[in-house]
């Protein structure tokens, strides 16, 4: 016999059988309660003790999970604040890659898009161009002088291609000033005999 352990949240719970109730109707209730009895000890099993505390007490496994979901609402109200603040508070560093830094602001931009939080690629993309430090500033007043609206994988590969621009100019830059003339005059060798 295969046991159909999610029947307590696919159907209503049926009706208590009496003694004019049909096998069918016995057997249905039956199994409803079994599935009911599994389903709660393992929905609970899976939550972690502390947290399983502060769910109101139910004998229903859907109600139980109806309690979870409302526990979670406020929980997702906060990441979505979190998110969002983390998204318009985000600079690029220069620490890790300008690619990183982007596919960072672009996951989050995608996570709120799960909590029906929408934000338009246009307008992430401009938002992304506004965390880039001023080395990028030319770079920016390309892109805001152009007709077109780049999609995020052409921001992602004109990005790429602007650090590697400013990484080449910074070496040539301390090339030069490694190998300048350092000011000094030199030292004349004055001896007395």
């Amino acid at each position: 016999m295969a046991q159909d352990l999610d029947l307590c949240l696919r159907i209503d719970e049926p009706g208590q059988p009496t003694l004019e109730s049909s096998e069918a109707e016995r057997a249905l209730y039956e199994n409803w309660e079994r599935s009911n009895h599994l389903s709660l000890m393992i929905i609970k099993s899976k939550i972690a003790k502390h947290i399983r505390k502060s769910i109101p007490e139910s004998t229903r496994a859907r109600e139980f999970l109806a309690s979870v979901g409302q526990q979670f609402l406020a929980t997702d109200k906060a990441l979505a604040g979190t998110l969002m603040a983390t998204l318009t508070t985000k600079r690029y560093d220069g620490v890790s890659d300008v690619r990183e830094h982007i596919m960072e602001m672009n996951n989050l931009a995608k996570q709120l898009k799960t909590m029906d939080i929408t934000i338009f690629e246009s307008f992430l993309v401009q938002f992304i161009l506004n965390s880039l430090p001023p080395q990028f500033g030319p770079f920016k007043i390309t892109y805001n002088t152009q007709k077109d609206k780049w999609t995020m994988n052409e921001l992602i590969s004109m990005c790429v291609q602007e650090e590697e621009r400013l990484k080449r100019e910074g070496l040539q830059t301390v090339h030069l000033v490694s190998q300048g003339h350092s000011g000094k005059r030199p030292r004349k060798n004055k001896r007395k005999s």
